[in-house]
């Protein structure tokens, strides 16, 4: 073998070697779904047949005739070969059993072909020299191919060992479905010869049958030949002539050495093409099932997400003593110590008694949302609290949907998974709400953050001084005014009054009536600010819950609820990614290989 050669035989099996290694792991990551299996069967089919390519790629090509019963199929392989090797006739169907022709020095084995299938026929002849013939049984036969030993099992499981067909037909057969619909299984992974017989009796055809091929088949060039002639040639020693000789010198010429090796390359890259085509075609007839689902998980996440928003900006809504318990114990904390300060904060610390309340209260995920917020990131004291804390969660949460909603949802959704092939156990409503379950905690530690920062920054918008000052004045006039009414009268009017003179306006020191009445006034005035303080919280509060809730109101926080189907499509859409990858390889390496002699036919769709 020469460098040439050789390089050319490494290459080829580098080729095959890398593309059925990505091949086959596409096919182990099949997901589980009725076209992703029926692809991974096809690809493992054609790791098969290519395991087959391998055992002859050092061996001459195997040409193979095929035909429809009298086409001239065992006549042409006696007339090539140039002996009687296989029994003909022309009216009935004499091909029984596979006949296989080659070199002494060759065996069925090397080829991949179980011995006891065909029979062998060992001739030293220069036409043997870079070919193997087989005679294969008749395809237009009422034989049932399922059936092991029939003439059609025969023929099918002799094909895919072949690299090149010999198409033979006549005026008679050329329109034969039958035969049509074997070669269409057949051509995948083959180059095609095609041949008119009977030239001596016959018309020529030829052009009418490259019409009818033309559809799904690049015939090349149609040879039109006397078989009977030709071996009564052989057998007198004359040299071929004519269509013949021309037909013999192309196989000849395009059957071996470098030519030959460009043939296995392009038929297996042709096989590889049209089995992913075949894998194309069932998943892109099951995509928009598959779409169908992705639409209606989205549906029914939006209709979710709709609603527990809602029901959050409603909670939000009722929870108003929570909210400037929170905001004001954050503007207390900014204002620091002051007369107004230490009024919010014992207004807030009423409020945080009732915080400390609301976990064990907590029926829905708003109100734990909000029991998040105010209590900040304060920490339980021990792994016991903890537990209870998420168990209260879990409970909050499944709470958070209706759940005639989420049957209404699981049972939408399982239609639409049983429609796309997928298993319908994640749509039963007991998944569902596990999965909504998750949902809401996703939707609860959202929210719980979002709140911090909402009344982190009401509490910014209301801490600058001259907000401030203008209640601190005001509180502050109060108990200026009671301290020095309290003052005089203690220090001037019942004691320096008298001892300086002024006896008119010397008074008793005030009594208890006095403080009872101040400490009301004083409690009364304290409750008019925080009523004027908390009003002018609570007027941007409404805005805040509603810009809050409608970006709750998001299928994308609703992500946990059929997240097992949801995760089945994404792994059917990188399967289908995967499979154009895969294509686009393929075509790119057709377009690198030197396509084989364009008079041999292949097939085209």
């Amino acid at each position: 073998m020469s460098s040439a050669s050789e390089l050319a035989h490494l290459e080829l099996l580098a080729d095959v070697d890398s593309l059925m290694s990505d091949l086959e792991t596409w096919g182990d990551r099949a997901p589980d779904w009725p076209a992703a299996r029926h692809a991974r069967a096809l690809i493992k089919r054609l790791a098969e047949r290519t395991s087959t390519l391998r055992v002859r790629l050092d061996a001459p090509l195997v040409v193979a005739t095929m035909g429809g019963t009298g086409t001239g199929k065992s006549t042409l392989v006696n007339a090539l070969v140039g002996f009687e090797v296989s029994q003909s006739g022309r009216q009935r169907p004499t091909t029984r059993q596979p006949t296989l022709i080659c070199r002494p020095d060759l065996s069925p084995e090397q080829f991949g072909i179980d011995p006891d299938s065909v029979l062998l026929v060992q001739r030293d002849v220069p036409a043997l020299r870079d070919l193997v013939l087989i005679d294969c049984p008749d395809p237009d036969t009422t034989e049932d191919a399922e059936q092991p030993g029939t003439n059609l099992a025969r023929l099918r499981e002799l094909l895919p060992h072949c690299d090149v067909l010999l198409v033979v037909s006549t005026q008679q057969k050329y329109r034969s479905a039958r035969v049509n619909d074997e070669l269409a299984m057949a051509a995948p992974g083959a180059r095609l010869v095609f041949v008119q017989t009977h030239a001596d009796v016959e018309e020529d055809i030829r052009d009418d049958w490259r019409q009818v091929l033309s559809e799904d088949y690049a015939t090349g060039e149609i040879f039109f030949v006397d078989s009977l002639s030709a071996l009564a040639d052989a057998k007198a020693g004359v040299q071929p002539r004519g269509e013949f000789a021309r037909l013999l010198e192309f196989l000849g010429r395009e059957l071996a050495g470098t030519p030959a090796k460009r043939i296995r390359r392009a038929n297996f890259l042709d096989l590889v093409s049209q089995t992913l085509a075949a894998c194309r075609e069932r998943i892109d007839a099951s995509a928009p099932a598959i779409e169908q689902l992705e639409a209606g998980i989205a549906e029914q996440r939006g209709r979710l997400a709709a609603q527990l928003a809602r029901q959050m900006h409603d909670e939000l809504i009722r929870s108003r003593r929570l909210w400037e318990s929170r905001l004001l114990g954050e503007i207390a904390t900014h204002w620091g110590f002051s007369p107004f300060s230490c009024v919010l904060r014992v207004y807030q610390g009423l409020g945080g008694l009732l915080s400390s309340a609301t976990l064990m209260r907590a029926r829905t995920p708003a109100q734990l949302a909000l029991w998040g917020a105010m209590e900040g990131g304060r920490r339980f004291r021990s792994r016991r609290q903890e537990s209870h804390a998420e168990a209260a969660t879990a409970r909050a949460v499944a709470l958070g949907w209706d759940e005639g909603q989420l049957r209404t949802s699981a049972i939408i959704v399982d239609g639409y998974a049983a429609e796309a092939g997928f298993s319908r156990e994640e749509a039963h409503l007991a998944v569902v709400e596990r999965e909504a379950a998750a949902a809401g905690a996703t939707l609860v530690s959202s929210a719980s953050a979002e709140l911090q920062a909402l009344v982190s920054r009401l509490a910014a918008r209301h801490t600058p001084g001259a907000v401030r000052w203008r209640y601190e004045l005001a509180l502050g006039g109060l108990l200026i005014l009671l301290l020095y009414r309290f003052g005089r009268n203690f220090f001037f009017d019942s004691w320096l009054a008298a001892e300086l003179g002024f006896s008119e306006h010397a008074q008793p020191v005030l009594g208890t009536d006095f403080f009872l009445a101040s400490a009301i006034v004083l409690l009364l005035w304290c409750g008019v600010l925080l009523w004027a303080f908390t009003s002018r919280l609570r007027r941007g509060v409404r805005g805040e819950i509603d810009s809050l809730s409608t970006r709750w109101n998001n299928p994308q926080l609703a992500s946990a609820v059929f997240s097992g189907l949801d995760a089945r499509c994404r792994a059917v859409h990188h399967f289908r990614q995967d499979l154009e990858r895969l294509e686009r390889r393929v075509t790119d390496m057709q377009h690198r290989l030197q396509a084989p002699e364009p008079r041999l036919g292949h097939r085209i769709s």
